[in-house]
């Protein structure tokens, strides 16, 4: 194996944990919308949005941060940026819409699936 398959293989091991991330958030986000009262996502497309929204807003947190927008495992500061996450994403993303109460649930419901899913999704 020589350098160039090396980097051809880092680079399909990153793009597929970036869709795996992306379907991941998707899912994990569809399910909190259902669960959530005052949470909706009119369609497909504005879920796939928002996921990309969320994962884009968790990615420049962490980024200029550290902070992981996560609602357990990180304390009461990811709880809280799981929260503003939720709540800002409506703003960016149309047929998204959240209340404060709903985001705060939904943070928790979110929190408990990514928890219970295996590997490292993240918001």
């Amino acid at each position: 194996m020589n350098d160039n398959d090396n980097v051809q293989n880092a680079s399909m091991g990153t793009w597929g944990q970036i869709i795996g991330r992306f379907i991941a958030a998707a899912i994990i986000l569809a399910v909190t919308a259902f669960f959530t009262p005052g949470f909706s996502i009119n369609n497909i497309w504005s879920l796939a949005v928002a996921a990309v929204v969320l994962t884009a807003l968790d990615y420049l947190i962490v980024k200029f941060t550290g902070l992981h927008a996560i609602a357990f495992g990180k304390g009461f500061v990811g709880f809280v940026l799981a929260v503003v996450i939720l709540y800002v994403t409506q703003f960016f993303v149309a047929g998204y819409s959240i209340s404060w109460m709903a985001a705060i649930i939904g943070a928790l419901i979110y929190g408990i699936i990514d928890y219970i899913l295996p590997g490292e999704q993240g918001m």
